[in-house]
Parts: C-alpha cells; sequence; structure tokens
C-alpha cells in the first residue's frame, strides 16, 4: 500500500455494511459515509422534523399577525347573489358587491340578475327594509331600419360599432344606431340581436346587467326603470331640428314638443329630444300621456318590453308579422276637397 500517492485507499473489508474510512491527501484518514447507516438516517430524519416544526411555528405567527376579521355578513350576501358577475350592480363582481353592501352601506337593490327577490334576501341578511325599486332594462333609443335611413354609404371596414362610429358618412344620422353588433356580442344572455340594421332587446331574456350599453359608442341604449312590464320611451336620439332630422331620417323625432305640452312627463333639455321623467311617470295614470303619444307627427313614442300575453299567443300562432312599421296616415288623409 501506497501512502504517498494522492489516490485515496479504501480500507473496507467484508465486514457489514457501516461506517469505512480511507486515507485522504496528504494522510488524512477520510470517513465515507454510508447511505444505509442508521445514524445518517436518524440524522436525515431529525433535520427534515425540524424544519417542518420551524416552518409551522413561522406560518402559525404570520396567521396571526397579519390576520384580517372578515365580517360573516360579507360571506352571507354573496351567497345571496346570483354569482353571475356581470357588473350591472356597478362593481367588478358579485363578491366586490357584497363587501360594498355590507362595509359601505350600498344599497341592497342593485343586483339587475337577481332581481326584488334577491334585494329581500340581502335586506334580511343585514336586518334592513327596501325601499321600493323596479327592474332597469336596456331601451335602443332609435327605431329606423336600414330603409329608413338616408344618406348612407356601403362601410367596408371592421364589423364593430366602435370603429364605425370614428368615420363621417356611413349614415346620414350621427346619433342613431349603427347595427354592426357590439351590444350583442357584449351580452352573455343572447338577449339582444340586430335586426335589419337595429338593435333589438329580448326583453324575455334581458336580465338587465347593462352590459350592452356601457359598450355602445353612440350612447344610444339607457337603462330604465321598468314599473310595468311594457314601457313608454323615446324611440330616437336624434338632437338636430326638424329638417335636418327629415334629411336623415324618415321617421326621426322633429323636436315640436307637442308631447310636453299635453304631459307633464315629458320635458324638453339643453337639446331638441323630449326626455320622458320616469319618477313621475305613473302607469295607472297615462290619460294626459295617451294623448301625447296620439298627437306625436312621427310616432315616436313607442312601448317597450315583454309582449302582452294576447300578443304573444299571436307571434306564435304566425298572426303577426314579423316588423311593424309606423302609420303616418291622418284624418286629412281621408278629407274630401271642393271647391
Amino acid at each position: 500500500m501506497n501512502l504517498g500517492t494522492s489516490e485515496p485507499v479504501n480500507l473496507r473489508t467484508s465486514q457489514p455494511p457501516g461506517p469505512a474510512f480511507a486515507l485522504g491527501p496528504g494522510g488524512r484518514v477520510c470517513y465515507l459515509w454510508d447511505p444505509m447507516d442508521p445514524m445518517i438516517m436518524v440524522m436525515a430524519g431529525g433535520s427534515m422534523l425540524l424544519l417542518s416544526v420551524g416552518a409551522g411555528y413561522v406560518l402559525g405567527w404570520a396567521n396571526k399577525a397579519f390576520h384580517v376579521e372578515v365580517d360573516p355578513r360579507v360571506d352571507a350576501v354573496n351567497g345571496a347573489l346570483p354569482g353571475a358577475n356581470c357588473g350591472g350592480c356597478g362593481y367588478v363582481g358579485c363578491a366586490s358587491y357584497a363587501e360594498a353592501v355590507v362595509l359601505k352601506d350600498e344599497a341592497a337593490d342593485k343586483c339587475p340578475v337577481g332581481g326584488p327577490s334577491c334585494a329581500a334576501k340581502i335586506a334580511s341578511i343585514l336586518g334592513v327594509e327596501v325601499k321600493q325599486s323596479w327592474p332597469k332594462r336596456p331601451v335602443v333609443h332609435c327605431r329606423a331600419s336600414l330603409e329608413q335611413r338616408l344618406q348612407r354609404t356601403a362601410y367596408t371596414g371592421e364589423r364593430s360599432c366602435s370603429a364605425a362610429n370614428i368615420l363621417s358618412g356611413v349614415q346620414g344620422c350621427t346619433y342613431g344606431c349603427l347595427g354592426l353588433g357590439d351590444c350583442v356580442r357584449a351580452c352573455t344572455f343572447d338577449a339582444i340581436h340586430v335586426t335589419n340594421g337595429l338593435a333589438t332587446v329580448d326583453y324575455e331574456k334581458c336580465s338587465g346587467c347593462s352590459a350592452c350599453s356601457r359598450v355602445c359608442p353612440r350612447n344610444i341604449i339607457t337603462m330604465v326603470p321598468f314599473k310595468q312590464e311594457r314601457m313608454l320611451v323615446v324611440g330616437c336620439s336624434n338632437k338636430d331640428f326638424g329638417k335636418e332630422v327629415k334629411d336623415v331620417c324618415t321617421i326621426g323625432c322633429i323636436g315640436c314638443k307637442a308631447c310636453s305640452k299635453r304631459s307633464p312627463v315629458f320635458s324638453f333639455g339643453a337639446d331638441n329630444l323630449p326626455v320622458i321623467n320616469y319618477d313621475e311617470y305613473d302607469p295607472s295614470k297615462m290619460e294626459a300621456t295617451e294623448l301625447a303619444i296620439e298627437k306625436c307627427p312621427m310616432k315616436g313614442l313607442v312601448y317597450v318590453g315583454k309582449p302582452p300575453k294576447a300578443g304573444a299567443a299571436a307571434a306564435a300562432d304566425g298572426g303577426m308579422p314579423t316588423l311593424v312599421t309606423a302609420d303616418f296616415k291622418t284624418t286629412v288623409d281621408d278629407t274630401e276637397w271642393q271647391g
């Protein structure tokens, strides 16, 4: 055996497995670890045990040190919400709205999907009373089909209302529906469709999430409180005066103010377009309002919403046309002129 070499010399014999020694450089004695050595296994297990105990202690301390108390009512309110996360309440999702209701005194009736029943559950959790409210549904303030819009040009750009809205000359009316379906793509309930170039709401499917209203680049879709299944709305958004309106649309509002002269629910602001005051709108007192509807020369005051039961049955039997157009016939048309 050469003790002067730098190579280790194994002195292990045919003894049972266990620790062994070797001569290293300079005649130093090196300990050779055996994986099956019981002492090594005990040391490894002990090390892992100490590490796990230490990590558990640190996590326990962090849990107490950084613990944030959560009001149990937040989880209860979140459980009462439908979980649609549509954003119709004005918050990112149901969880954010639940926190606002409990911690920020937000109104309990802002969930359009859950409706009054959901608001009642939330009120019972919080121990408050819910004020009378009505579900809000979208209304498209335009009723002109493609044939009724004048000065239209072929649009070959991106099939998006937002893209077409930044261009001039797509159609004469710069207020009306573009009909390229941004609202359709935003709706997750399949409750709005484009028919003959006009966005049309299916109120049987609509949940009132307001997604369509938020994406409309011309802001002609507004959320209206539905005090009954069919509500009166202004079916136009054009703010120009009569001659300019007639140049671009055959059925647009000309701002004659005949409606406001006959019913207090109509008013005119800075622009030339009537506005319905839904706070004053009473479905049980519609005599003056019905007179205003009758006197409107452009028939721009229309009812929207779920079809009446009789109308729905007729539609199911195929007894109603797919498109209802306004009849502008007046008593003057039946007059026999003499002289």
